[in-house]
């Protein structure tokens, strides 16, 4: 089996390999394709992944690890392809940190999934995303896609015009939220069933069944408990029980965003600026030739812990919260995520993920190619939405204001159009102003030669 990966030379691409190296089964992948148009970053993550695979075979003979392949053309990363990753960064980490830098000087968040940065980085990547569908569709038209570019349900969307229901979205977020509820509540996370709706990055566990009891009242109900895990910490537990469920930690920007807005303002660098200025150095140190064996996995290593580290400080300061806990330094798990749908997919393993893909009549208050985040049952066929409880009002509320954002940018990247950009923005919950939204696209425009397009 072939598996591509676009933005291979991305930071994260050792985690989707290392799944690959522990699965030993029949029908594994054989043949990873890491396609970048960016060959300092290729050169490097080849070698981290060489390190990689070497130190697994070391460790356990039986280790396979597939062929790899690097490439800066598209068509021929496509060409044979059985999956196809997709984790491109439209802009790079330079674009990130002018998203937030801009939105942040007009008093409003630049986070590069959530408000203003999201709808910039949207607004760059959908064009790009949808181009590269359309190649797929015409180099590889029997491949699964896996999109993990961000904004990922925006983008999966927009993919999905081309290709249907052959892209599926992915993120970990909820996989590792659901982990953590499930351990608080004394249960193997592959036990229990976790009732989480909502879109990408804008969700919420409403229930968590073990055994077909829902054991999340007893959760709630146990203050000490509640806030000894991360988005416990984060929301408190008032306000965890006063929404009776557990939302994605995405959300606390929604929640307190005055004071999310206040600390990522008053921090030293934003977080785009700080991962912007870290992976310099990685690449630069991965990428030297003289370099010894095994140094350029081991510091991809401390940079990931450094990394894993810092993520959300500033919200957890916002918060009062302390430092992140050990136990959630590891990856957040979605190349497990990607692993087991390529599985159930290739060998009809059947599986029940939290994945991004098209709403059907899952909810009745989207249309049926709105893109949702849901559990779905995965097989041959592809990944079916599992039926679930209709949301409550408030809930209502953000997700279909989000939605209507989502289908103002896939509409300003189609047509080319600045009053929808300029409508995109404006609608935003973080938004506050028609007048803020018209000056965030002008700045944004000014910065990124991307947005050339809307006029």
């Amino acid at each position: 089996m072939r598996l591509t990966i676009l933005g291979g030379g991305g930071f994260r691409v050792p985690l989707v390999h290392g799944a690959l190296l522990g699965d030993h089964a029949e029908g594994r992948v054989t043949h990873v394709t890491l396609y970048d148009e960016d060959p300092v970053r290729l050169t490097a993550m080849a070698r981290v992944l060489r390190d990689q695979a070497a130190a697994a075979s070391a460790a356990d003979p039986a280790v396979h690890a597939p062929t790899l392949t690097v490439t800066e053309d598209l068509d021929e990363a496509l060409r044979g392809a059985d999956f196809v990753f997709s984790a491109i960064r439209v802009g790079g980490l330079e674009g990130r940190a002018a998203d937030e830098r801009i939105a942040l000087a007009e008093g409003v968040l630049g986070q590069e999934t959530v408000g203003a940065g999201g709808i910039a980085y949207g607004l760059r990547t959908v064009p790009v995303a949808r181009e590269i569908a359309r190649r797929i569709a015409r180099r590889a038209p029997a491949a699964w896609v896996i999109n993990f570019t961000n904004p990922a349900g925006l983008v999966t969307e927009a993919m999905a015009e081309e290709l249907g229901e052959r892209v599926i979205g992915i993120c970990d977020s909820p996989v590792g939220l659901g982990r953590r509820i499930a351990r608080l509540l004394g249960a193997r996370p592959q036990d229990a069933w976790i009732d989480y709706v909502g879109l990408n990055h804008l969700g919420w566990v409403r229930g968590l069944r073990i055994g077909g009891r829902d054991e999340l009242p007893r959760l709630l109900a146990d203050t000490e408990a509640l806030e000894s895990f991360e988005e416990g910490r984060l929301f408190g537990a008032a306000w965890l029980r006063s929404l009776g469920a557990i939302p994605n930690e995405y959300l606390h920007y929604y929640y307190f965003n005055r004071d999310t807005v206040r600390a990522y303002q008053e921090a030293k660098q934003t977080r785009g600026a700080f991962l912007r200025d870290q992976q310099r150095g990685f690449y630069a140190e991965a990428g030297r030739a003289e370099a010894p064996a095994g140094a350029a996995l081991a510091a991809w290593d401390r940079t990931r812990a450094e990394r894993e580290a810092t993520y959300m400080a500033e919200n957890r300061e916002a918060a009062g919260a302390p430092e992140r806990e050990e136990s959630d330094l590891g990856s957040g798990g979605y190349e497990k995520v990607a692993l087991a749908l390529m599985r159930a997919i290739a060998r009809d393993e059947r599986a029940t993920l939290i994945l991004n893909v098209r709403n059907g009549s899952t909810l009745s208050v989207l249309d049926a190619e709105a893109v949702i985040e849901v559990p779905c049952l995965v097989d041959a066929n592809g990944a079916h939405p599992v039926g679930v409880a209709q949301l409550p009002l408030h809930a209502v509320g953000l997700v279909t204001a989000v939605k209507a954002v989502e289908r103002e940018i896939l509409a300003a990247a189609a047509s080319g159009s600045r009053a929808d950009a300029v409508k995109a923005f404006a609608l935003h919950p973080l938004v506050d102003s028609v007048g803020v939204a018209r000056r965030l696209l002008d700045g944004y425009a000014a910065e990124h030669p991307g947005l050339a397009y809307l006029r």
